[in-house]
């Protein structure tokens, strides 16, 4: 990633207006989403000119309930932020595979102010990520979407909020 890449690259506002599948969606958790204060304080008090890139695809439900919490903390923190088509963008992509071989989205990516990698999260918080991954494995996928469209509703983007300001400020 370099400067020029990165702020050719559509602010999540942007990427919102392009989104055709679950655009309903889409809007309507970037329109309920709230940042808690101490979240956007601890945020703010982290040193550093941050850029953050996220790779996705509209059609992702995963995307769609974590990447409007990433933007509205951005937009609070003072933090650059792009998103990427991943299909687009496979060298940035498959060098962010989930346990070194999915092309799992979201990914989002931190960059320092000199656009050198810092850490990256992604694809769902940890804590949902453990569940897909053990118990999650053995549901029909009709009903492990409920399950983890359910988790989201009720986490809140909380998991994601603490897990992504760790990785930033632990870079820091």
């Amino acid at each position: 990633m370099n400067r020029e890449r990165f702020e050719n690259g559509p602010t999540f506002e942007q990427y919102l207006e392009t989104v055709e599948k679950n655009r309903d969606l889409w809007h309507a958790v970037y329109d309920r989403v709230r940042i808690p204060a101490e979240v956007i304080e601890e945020a703010r008090g982290v040193a550093g000119g941050w850029h953050l890139v996220a790779l996705s695809e509209d059609w992702c439900g995963d995307a769609v309930n974590t990447l409007p919490v990433v933007a509205k903390l951005a937009r609070e923190a003072g933090w650059d932020f792009r998103v990427f088509g991943r299909d687009a963008n496979p060298d940035l992509m498959d060098t962010h595979l989930t346990n070194g071989r999915s092309r799992s989205i979201p990914i989002v990516i931190v960059y320092d102010r000199d656009f050198e990698e810092v850490g990256w999260w992604g694809p769902r918080p940890g804590e949902i990520q453990r569940w897909v991954l053990g118990e999650g494995l053995s549901m029909p996928s009709p009903e492990r979407y409920k399950v983890i469209r359910r988790w989201y509703a009720k986490d809140r983007g909380r998991s994601t909020l603490a897990e992504l300001v760790g990785i930033v400020a632990s870079a820091a």
